[in-house]
């Protein structure tokens, strides 16, 4: 896909600066200075009028950072009080450094009691990318004064106390206004509990040499919104219905014929160019009066599937399956189709109690949410949330599928790939319904040819680019998953986009 950002882990990070570094002639200051430099400007732009600045350092190099800055902000006739951990010093000598030349402007340290001076803006700058466990002692009661004081607060390259890799936050983390990142994009702050903590995002490159960046594999790639313009063809003018596939939604048990409604309406309208349903009796009528373009058929056996199953190009399974005797046969027919498919909700259910980990046909395409995806790995919802990453990769590897791990900050794993993170979404899609549209949506794209880690990713970006613009119009709550539907279809015509 194009328009994709590149992440790097905190090892690439550190291996970054030290290329940069070297090509700036050894100068081990001159990184800081820039990341000062460019905090303080990120500090201007969004709080001009702020006249009493508390800069937060730690003893690391974004301590430094947060010196350098002081250091400004102080010659720039702002009143600044730097805080630090009252047991650490600057480790290193340009972080010593950056701490002198404030001192010799006069500029006040202190160390921290028990509360934070008042101010009209806070910089975080205590740890950075430098702590991947729970703060404890007087760091963790700094954080807690940080996140107690009314004024907003800019963190330097990764809000304190969240881990930078995972977007983990094991213990006390900074609540930040706005995050500043230098030199490059971090996994973790796109996905999991860090998304709650970053707030609005900057990425400041330093100006640092493009070739630091040469032979450097990224963590993980954020998928971006542009994508869509690019990766989506706009149609044959002699296209027919068969061009565009032929998607089968499986589901819809006693109580349950809303999901499958749902993934047949997204599969028609993010372009699938027929769409058949084997649900139960009761559902056929009321799916067809909502939808005639559907081809709706009551299933009780497995026998009753052979010829939806001959004709289609795309198993969508799950919405509404149920766990029952009936979920159980269309699923172990759907199994044994050797058709792509898309496995959801139930389905997901139903391949976590098979053990050991069933072999699924190539490509499948699976799409947990955290309670499912731990089912599937055999531990518990805490766990996966941890580490976001490792769950998509671990799953991918076991069951050798793709997989649209989804939450905020959806994530797409495949084995020997590497993973790529939804840069759109919104608290409004946390409603059910929402993961039957998803699964509709990917298995349309499947349907039209689209390869299968690229129906994942599109369809994760379709899906939640459509969730964003759905809640602009009416805002995150009441947000309804049939609110999706007339985006879907704007947002999967590049014509209609350009």
């Amino acid at each position: 896909m194009a328009q994709t950002l590149p992440m790097y882990d905190g090892n690439a990070v550190r291996e970054l600066d030290a290329r940069a570094t070297a090509l700036l002639g050894g100068d081990t200051f001159e990184l800081m200075r820039r990341a000062g430099r460019a905090a303080w400007h990120c500090a201007l732009r969004h709080w001009p009028q702020a006249q009493r600045i508390v800069v937060v350092c730690g003893p690391g190099n974004n301590g430094g950072d947060g010196y350098v800055l002081a250091r400004l902000a102080l010659e720039a006739g702002r009143t600044v009080r730097v805080v630090r951990l009252p047991e650490h010093s600057p480790h290193s000598d340009s972080a010593v450094r950056a701490r002198d030349e404030f001192r010799e402007r006069n500029g006040r340290i202190e160390a921290f009691v028990d509360a934070l001076p008042p101010a009209d803006l806070i910089v975080d700058a205590l740890f950075g990318i430098g702590l991947t466990r729970a703060p404890e002692g007087t760091a963790k009661q700094l954080i807690e004064a940080i996140n107690q004081h009314p004024a907003p607060c800019l963190s330097l390259d990764v809000p304190s106390g969240i881990d930078a890799d995972t977007g983990a936050a094991p213990g006390e983390a900074v609540a930040a206004t706005r995050t500043l990142e230098f030199i490059a994009a971090k996994p973790g702050l796109r996905t999991g509990p860090a998304i709650d903590l970053v707030a609005r995002m900057e990425l400041a490159e330093l100006q640092v040499p493009p070739q630091i960046f040469d032979g450097l594999q990224p963590h993980s790639a954020l998928l971006l919104p542009e994508s869509l313009r690019n990766v989506l063809r706009p149609r044959r003018r002699d296209s027919h219905k068969g061009l565009s596939g032929r998607v089968l939604c499986l589901g819809g048990d006693h109580g349950s014929g809303g999901a499958i409604i749902l993934c047949a309406d997204a599969a028609l309208r993010s372009g699938a160019g027929l769409v058949d349903v084997a649900t139960r009796e009761e559902h056929v009528a009321s799916l067809l009066a909502r939808r005639p373009e559907t081809m709706a058929r009551a299933v009780e056996r497995s026998e009753d599937l052979a010829v939806q199953i001959q004709h289609a190009d795309v198993l969508a399974v799950g919405p509404g399956l149920g766990q029952g005797v009936w979920g159980r046969v269309l699923f172990g027919a759907a199994l044994g189709a050797n058709k792509p498919l898309v496995l959801d909700a139930d389905a997901l259910n139903l391949l976590a109690a098979r053990e050991p980990a069933h072999p699924l046909p190539a490509d499948t395409i699976l799409t947990p949410h955290p309670g499912e995806a731990a089912r599937l790995l055999g531990t518990d919802t805490a766990q996966v949330q941890s580490d976001r990453y490792g769950a998509a990769r671990a799953l991918a590897d076991r069951y050798q599928a793709i997989v649209v791990l989804k939450g905020a900050g959806t994530i797409v794993a495949a084995p020997g790939r590497m993973s790529g993170v939804i840069a759109a979404g919104n608290p409004g899609m946390a409603v059910g319904g929402m993961g039957d549209l998803l699964t509709g949506v990917i298995a349309a794209l499947r349907a039209q040819g689209l390869p299968a880690v690229d129906a994942a990713c599109v369809g994760a970006l379709l899906h939640a680019v459509a969730g964003d613009e759905a809640a602009r119009e009416g805002g995150e709550r009441g947000l309804l998953p049939s609110d999706l539907l007339p985006r879907l279809r704007r947002l999967a015509n590049p014509d209609v986009l350009r």
